[in-house]
């Protein structure tokens, strides 16, 4: 069962719980040193085998272990006939057993997440991206992304839809954001916030980075005051947890919200919700201290909370004279 791609947060450690490969044979096993699991005529033999629901399993396995290997896996997977029906078949049968939380199976749950891993690819593939979203076939993942159980079949499942959704926004194309927030997906990136693991945390955090480096999304963010009242409640409670579960990604990545914010507004009482008392703590300061670009990032959130305080500045002013585009500009390109 695969969860995130290692490219999604540039983490260089297994995504992969321990669960995912427990009584596989070694044997099977895809490695990028075995020539023959990734022959073309392989891979499109397990993509047929995908419509027999006694071989579905076993070939949703294997496609899964290779989907960051075969860069041509996501258009064999989505123009091959009745895949695509046949995987949103796999994620509608886990539908009934995410309404309770003790109804799902380990198992069922990494069947799924395999499903899943191979909607990422689809999700992530600038060919078949939009094809994907034209089809409405986010919206299907969102309710396990809704889903309150802590237990580890429901946050393998939380986290593999959280992965699908990364890769959507990860190149920051404007007619996706503008699908995923009409879809609400910020409602569900902030319940995965309140009930997943720091890992879930960490993605939903991080689709909301991306979210708001758009237009849309920023404007979506700060148009209402109970919009972004809710945001900023959510990051800066993530922010009162991390000196006793400390990530440095994570933290780099609410530090870049509240920034992408403080950019957007003008109106200084906003702005002052801009800087968290947890952004002054040296516990939580120190876990990126040693990163220049999330110190930089902290740094031009000071100035424009600064400059937004002062009574005879202009609010929102950017530090340095330079313009709100401007600023706006470097923050995209970081």
């Amino acid at each position: 069962m695969a969860i995130i791609t290692e490219s999604l947060l540039g983490d260089q450690s297994s995504s992969r719980p321990p669960e995912a490969t427990s009584g596989q044979n070694n044997s099977e096993s895809t490695r990028p040193n075995d020539a023959d699991p990734f022959k073309k005529v392989n891979v499109e033999q397990w993509i047929l085998e995908l419509r027999d629901r006694r071989t579905r399993e076993n070939a949703l396995q294997r496609l899964s272990k290779i989907r960051e290997i075969r860069e041509d896996l996501a258009p064999l997977l989505w123009h091959s006939f009745g895949t695509t029906y046949t995987l949103l078949k796999e994620i509608l049968e886990v539908y009934p057993m995410v309404t309770s939380p003790h109804l799902l199976t380990q198992e069922a749950s990494n069947r799924a997440c395999n499903t899943l891993s191979l909607y990422q690819c689809v999700a992530a593939h600038p060919e078949t991206r939009n094809l994907f979203v034209k089809a409405n076939i986010p919206m299907y993942i969102y309710p396990f992304l809704g889903t309150k159980s802590k237990e580890k079949p429901y946050e393998y499942l939380r986290l593999s839809s959280l992965g699908v959704i990364g890769a959507l926004v990860k190149d920051n194309d404007e007619d996706i954001i503008t699908f995923l927030l009409q879809t609400q997906v910020f409602c569900y990136c902030i319940r995965c916030i309140e009930v997943g693991t720091i890992l879930s945390r960490t993605v939903a955090t991080f689709i909301i980075e991306r979210i708001l480096i758009s237009d849309q999304g920023m404007k979506y963010c700060i148009t209402f005051a109970d919009r972004f009242y809710v945001i900023t409640q959510v990051l800066s409670r993530m922010l009162d947890k991390l000196p006793e579960e400390p990530s440095h990604r994570l933290l780099k990545l609410i530090i870049h919200c509240f920034l992408r914010l403080s950019d957007g507004l003008t109106d200084v009482d906003s702005l002052s919700l801009c800087l968290p008392r947890s952004l002054r703590d040296s516990r939580v300061i120190n876990l990126v201290s040693d990163d220049p670009v999330a110190m930089s990032y902290l740094r031009r959130l000071y100035c424009n909370v600064a400059a937004g305080r002062k009574p005879n500045g202009a609010a929102g002013k950017q530090p340095n004279g330079a313009s709100g585009a401007e600023s706006n500009g470097r923050v995209a390109k970081g």
